[in-house]
């Protein structure tokens, strides 16, 4: 039955959305991607609104942060296309940070608990990086001031490009609604992670192993998903399966099509990271995030066996 619904679900937003609309009615390329009438009226760039969920329908809940690594064929789809970016498909971090700048867009937060808003001006600090090269540090330690630079031949500037983030972090919770019977998932919120450019720039990282760039990574600022949604809708994913109906970074998400690891869970120990107690063994730490799967995942099992 669940699957049923899943597939008209998909059915849902695949025919409500037109992959290279009008390719094949095209009189000049321009006509491509142009909406008839009929289309217009029929087209809905809405995302499906969430259910309410009543506080005591919640059974049981579970939250997690999950890391999505994009170097994993199966999530390419949120990296690629990198260059020579067709309008009409950006990769996911495009999309928000177009958004963001132009206030579509607007509850971003320094943190994964949503406290403390982030400002346009803060996150274009983490990305774009403006300091002294090898000539206008010679002449800084020299004793001219900073101002008296060449503001053309005395600086460098570093930003974080697109094929830079090649990491996303997650916030959702998991939950048991009692009404319906079932175990859900609720998406709250995403960070893209990255070197920041300040570091960029102070450490000259080119040569350096990709090690190191991990532990220097960090989420630059985090989107409150409910608020990204409607923009998330109109953006679409490439379909490798059928090119004539592609999916939009919504549907994809909500549907969890991607693979993540679990790196913390809500705890007692002020939500302490894996890392935090199992210490420098990669694999008993895959392993503990594969637990805490586990303990979610047959939840909802364990509700009809007792």
């Amino acid at each position: 039955m669940r699957k049923i619904i899943f597939n008209i679900l998909i059915l849902f937003f695949t025919t409500s959305t037109f992959g290279q609309s009008n390719l094949l009615n095209a009189v000049i390329p321009q006509d491509i991607g142009k909406l008839n009438e009929q289309q217009l009226a029929t087209s809905d760039n809405k995302p499906l609104a969430y259910g309410y969920v009543d506080d005591r329908d919640v059974m049981w809940s579970k939250t997690v942060w999950e890391k999505i690594d994009l170097t994993e064929r199966i999530n390419f789809p949120y990296y690629y296309p990198v260059f020579d970016v067709d309008p009409t498909r950006k990769p996911l971090f495009d999309v928000l940070w177009e958004s963001i700048k132009d206030s579509t867009i607007t509850q971003i937060y320094k943190d994964g608990y949503f406290r403390d808003k982030e400002t346009i001006e803060g996150v274009k600090f983490l990305l774009v990086y403006r300091g002294e090269n090898d000539e206008g540090k010679r002449k800084v330690n020299a004793g001219i001031p900073r101002e008296d630079l060449d503001p053309d031949n005395d600086f460098d500037e570093f930003t974080v490009e697109r094929d830079a983030i090649d990491q996303y972090l997650i916030k959702g919770t998991w939950y048991f609604d009692k009404r319906l019977g079932e175990l859900k998932y609720r998406l709250l919120g995403i960070a893209p992670v990255a070197v920041p450019a300040s570091v960029v720039g102070n450490n000259e990282l080119s040569d350096s192993p990709k090690e190191i760039e991990d532990l220097l990574a960090v989420p630059l600022f985090w989107v409150w998903f409910p608020d990204a949604r409607e923009t998330l809708n109109k953006a679409e994913i490439f379909n490798s399966r059928n090119a004539s109906q592609p999916i939009t970074f919504d549907l994809m998400l909500n549907t969890r099509r991607f693979n993540s690891v679990i790196y913390k869970e809500e705890n007692p120990f002020s939500d302490r990271e894996i890392k935090d107690y199992i210490y420098e063994d990669a694999l008993r730490q895959l392993l503990e995030s594969e637990r805490i799967k586990n303990v979610i995942r047959d939840y909802e099992q364990d509700m009809w066996n007792n």
